[in-house]
């Protein structure tokens, strides 16, 4: 039975990650490699977010749904993650109920007034609040530590990337690895050996 793995990239047309992506999706999919898994971040493009008035907290809220049934959670980390903002710009905790957002999409009505009267603290068993200035990629990492999932962390890289990790994924330095290497005939190619054990295929 194939595993549930959510990847978790920055999707950048022009200088993103979609490589790796690609990559861990092409392992997932063909005949040769023998990593049976299914990518669950890949179901927000056809859920929350064809919403118009998708919120970034609903993208959140979508994102712990997806983490939580996942067994393991890849990070891909680039020369740009450390510095993507993107889904921080909640400006509840300083303005209250009535503060307005932009739209996921940024639809043509422009902002609206946020979608929560009241809000409640998150208890330790409950799942990372969807309601917070973190970018989406700290919800993510912050979401699958606390619900205690496999974290694989992989830079785009042939090498270590340590100055490439934000700062709240720096204790996972030192198991960072990079995901490319060269094969027997010097090309690039991805390190399926190292994803596969990883996830715990031997």
């Amino acid at each position: 039975m194939g595993k549930r793995v959510y990847i978790s990239a920055d999707y950048s047309e022009a200088d993103g990650d979609r490589n790796v992506v690609d990559e861990l999706h092409k392992w997932g999919e063909d005949n040769l490699h023998k990593v049976d898994y299914t990518d669950t971040a890949k179901v927000v493009s056809g859920s929350v977010s064809s919403d118009p008035d998708c919120r970034p907290c609903d993208l959140k809220a979508e994102f712990n749904r997806q983490i939580n049934v996942s067994s393991a959670v890849i990070f891909i980390i680039g020369d740009k993650t450390k510095d993507r903002t993107a889904g921080s710009s909640c400006k509840r905790q300083a303005e209250g109920p009535f503060c307005s957002c932009t739209p996921y999409k940024k639809n043509v009505n422009g902002s609206s007034t946020c979608k929560y009267y009241s809000t409640s603290t998150p208890g330790p068993n409950d799942d990372v609040g969807n309601i917070n200035t973190y970018s989406y990629l700290r919800h993510e990492f912050e979401q699958a530590k606390k619900k205690g999932k496999t974290i694989i962390i992989v830079y785009n890289s042939l090498y270590n990337q340590s100055t490439w990790l934000p700062w709240y994924m720096s204790s996972y330095a030192d198991d960072a690895h990079p995901f490319w290497k060269r094969n027997a005939n010097g090309d690039k190619v991805g390190d399926y050996t190292y994803i596969k054990t990883a996830l715990g295929y031997d």
